[in-house]
């Protein structure tokens, strides 16, 4: 009994120190100071482990049609090189300001495509990363998947090429879906076996 009403007290004085250690505000939480290093270890494992548990289901479609990377290069100029660069591009004020830092895309080749799926639609809570599925259909996000395939080893004349030719822009949220001529789009897998019961309706350019 002794024991148990020790480890109770114990318990008691962790959970209130961390209490008063949150409630007085000393942890540093600006972008410009990093966290300590126990603190960056237990969140970049907390993240990984996350993503990889609710990637581990998701089926991959064929990211090698040329459509589809077409595709995602237009999705990838518009919202993710400001943050994850482009070639020939070494930094923006997003890149340099957002803590922790953005991967650099053009240097660091995606290795497990489902987690990439993933992150791209879902997020990742305090990291700058957005939701990109609240409003682009899995289509388009798989474009974006096929594409970061291919960026590593692209250079920049390449990268513009496939920009311009891209249609710029397009997504297909809850609102609408890519139409048939986008080939290589319209046939790509939802995050899980459902499909998608959009209704069917031209994808929006920007």
């Amino acid at each position: 009994m002794k024991t148990i009403i020790w480890l109770l007290g114990v318990l008691l004085l962790i959970v209130v120190g961390k209490a008063v250690f949150i409630w007085s505000g000393a942890y540093n939480i600006a972008a410009d100071e990093p966290h300590w290093w126990l603190t960056a270890r237990v969140m970049d494992t907390l993240r990984d482990r996350s993503i990889a548990a609710r990637a581990a289901d998701i089926a991959v479609p064929k990211l090698d049609d040329e459509s589809l990377i077409r595709a995602g290069a237009g999705n990838y100029d518009a919202m993710c090189a400001g943050c994850h660069l482009k070639p020939g591009l070494e930094s923006t004020e997003s890149s340099k300001g957002l803590y922790p830092a953005p991967p650099v895309l053009t240097r660091k080749r995606i290795e497990d495509p489902a987690a990439a799926f993933w992150v791209i639609k879902h997020g990742v809570k305090m990291s700058g990363m957005p939701a990109w599925g609240k409003s682009m259909d899995d289509g388009y996000i798989w474009g974006l998947v096929a594409f970061l395939q291919r960026l590593p080893d692209m250079p920049r004349g390449k990268y513009d090429e496939l920009v311009e030719i891209s249609g710029g822009h397009q997504y297909g949220g809850t609102e609408a879906v890519p139409q048939q001529h986008d080939a290589g789009i319209e046939d790509a897998p939802a995050e899980h076996s459902h499909a998608n019961d959009h209704s069917k309706a031209p994808p929006h350019h920007h």
